[in-house]
């Protein structure tokens, strides 16, 4: 897959509007980074409804209804978590789509995890669907790359639905 097949913002808000869906973000490890992506597209506010910063485990506990027995045996990079945020998040925010990020950016390793360990889940009609990513580079980078991935795995799984209605 080239750079040129992924999906933009630009393309996610577009596909969200055209199918007439709403969306909304739980974010730790993108830190707002993953929304204001998505609010820098004209349009935006027709399709995206808010979003989460969860960068505490106390934030994605009360706000977005991940268990505390979860986060305490898993941390909070891990795919479990991942769902549970997008889930929380799609009840919070009450839209039909969200997106999540959590993983490790560095400089250090964190929850057991390695450095640019990422995982990114989507909720949505059918369920939970979670993605997991092994990347390289330092903290910025990482935090882009996982930006632009969040993006593109929502996108598909929107575009997805479409094929089994």
């Amino acid at each position: 897959m080239t750079e040129s097949d992924l999906h933009t913002a630009v393309d996610l808000v577009q596909l969200a509007v055209e199918h007439g869906v709403t969306i909304g973000t739980a974010e730790s490890l993108t830190g707002g980074s993953l929304a204001a992506a998505i609010v820098d597209v004209p349009g935006a506010s027709n399709c995206l409804e808010g979003g989460v910063v969860s960068y505490s485990h106390a934030v994605k506990e009360r706000t977005l209804g991940v268990s505390h027995d979860l986060l305490e045996s898993e941390g909070a990079v891990a795919p479990e978590v991942a769902r549970a945020m997008a889930r929380g998040a799609r009840a919070a925010l009450e839209v039909d789509w969200a997106v999540s990020t959590t993983g490790v950016a560095g400089p250090d390793p964190h929850d057991g995890q390695a450095v640019g360990t990422v995982y990114i889940a989507v909720s949505g009609p059918r369920g939970e669907q979670h993605l997991e990513l092994h990347m390289d580079g330092g903290r910025a980078a990482i935090r882009s790359e996982t930006v632009s991935r969040a993006i593109e795995f929502l996108a598909s799984q929107i575009e997805l639905t479409d094929n089994f209605q």
